[in-house]
This record gives C-alpha cells, structure tokens and sequence, in this order.
C-alpha cells in the first residue's frame, strides 16, 4: 500500500514537473516570438526609412541635373542684381546666322530656345514688331522683342532701364555684328522702337 502511494505521487511529481515545464517553455517561446516581432517592426520601419530619402536623394540631383541642362532657368545679369530673361528665337530652319546670334546671347549669359518657323514675317506679325524693321529671325525676352542681330550688351542695358517699348531691333544683315562676323565689318546702329512704332538710335556700333 506504501509502495502505491509512494508511486502515486511520484507519478503526480513527474506529471506536475512536465506541466511545469510545458508552462515554461510555451512562455519562452511566446517571449521569443515577441522578441523577433519587435526587431522585425524596428527593421522594417529603418527600411522604410531609407527608401524614402533615397528617392529624395534622387529627385535633387535629377534636379540639379534638369538646372543645368534644361532651357528654363534664368541667369543672373552681370553686374545688374536682375535676372536675364529667356529668349525666344523665331527663325528658319535653314539659318545658321540666326543659330550663331543665339550662341552669342548665350555665352553672355542669356538661356535662349530656339524655334523653327515657316514663315519668320508671320512670326514677327504675330509677335508686333513692325515689318520695316525686320530682319531674318525675331525674339522676345520677357516683355520686349528683340529683332535681327541686336548685341547681348544692348539687351542688358534694356532689362537694365526697361524704357517703355516694343523692343530692339537691327534692321538687315550688317556684317560684323552678332552671328554675321566678317572680315569687313560695317557701322550699324540697334534701334529702339517706341510704343508708337517709331525708332531712335539706341546704341552704335
């Protein structure tokens, strides 16, 4: 009877110990369960994290890039404090002089997109620059128009007092200036044409 009694509760012993044990090790292993839970929360939000600024990182230098190349952003005038505007140049496709005016305007600093047209007459119509000044392409720089082969100078010094006018012109093709170099460079003058149409001498050269 003893010897029951001594095996009864050493089996309730063992069965209580394995219980025990079986608490235990289910609240270890919840424990660790929670633990990788949290690392994995902390992980995923550091990820999360850098994806974003990673784009950003990404977004400025593709803007950087987009500054430098694009044709859109102003530059500043020499010595002026102002902003240069764009210059819109209307020409034919057939002209390389007009091509060579807008590399002048843009080693001075100016930004300069270049269009090419049909009909450059119609398109100084329709900008308003009187025919009789007409020369083989027109632009207009913020609220001016800038007819022929005007120098970057005289464009500066406009935006610089920014009379009220139309704009600039230089009639024809004078050889020597911007875009038409030559050997045998003659005197012209750049205009400037009032709100009535009418022109004064603006500058020589």
């Amino acid at each position: 009877m003893k010897t029951r009694v001594t095996s009864f509760a050493k089996t309730n012993e063992v069965s209580f110990d394995k219980t025990m044990t079986g608490i235990y090790l289910k609240k270890y292993v919840m424990l660790q369960g929670m633990v990788l839970f949290v690392a994995l929360a902390v992980t995923l939000s550091s990820l999360a994290h850098a994806a974003q600024q990673v784009p950003a990182q990404g977004a400025t230098k593709g803007a950087e890039q987009a500054t430098s190349t694009r044709p859109l952003v102003l530059s500043e005038a020499e010595g002026s404090g102002q902003a240069l505007p764009v210059v819109e140049v209307y020409k034919s496709a057939q002209c390389g002089c007009c091509k060579a005016w807008a590399e002048h305007l843009q080693k001075n600093g100016f930004t300069v997109i270049l269009h090419d047209v049909s009909d450059v007459p119609a398109a100084r119509k329709k900008l308003g620059m009187p025919s009789q000044y007409g020369s083989c392409h027109a632009a207009k720089a913020g609220q001016y128009l800038i007819e022929g082969h005007v120098p970057a100078a005289d464009i500066k010094r406009l935006f610089k007092e920014r009379p009220k006018a139309i704009g600039l012109a230089v009639p024809s093709m004078p050889p020597g200036s911007p875009g038409m170099e030559s050997d045998d460079p003659v005197p012209y003058e750049t205009l400037l044409i009032g709100k009535d149409g009418k022109a004064s001498v603006y500058a020589r050269h």
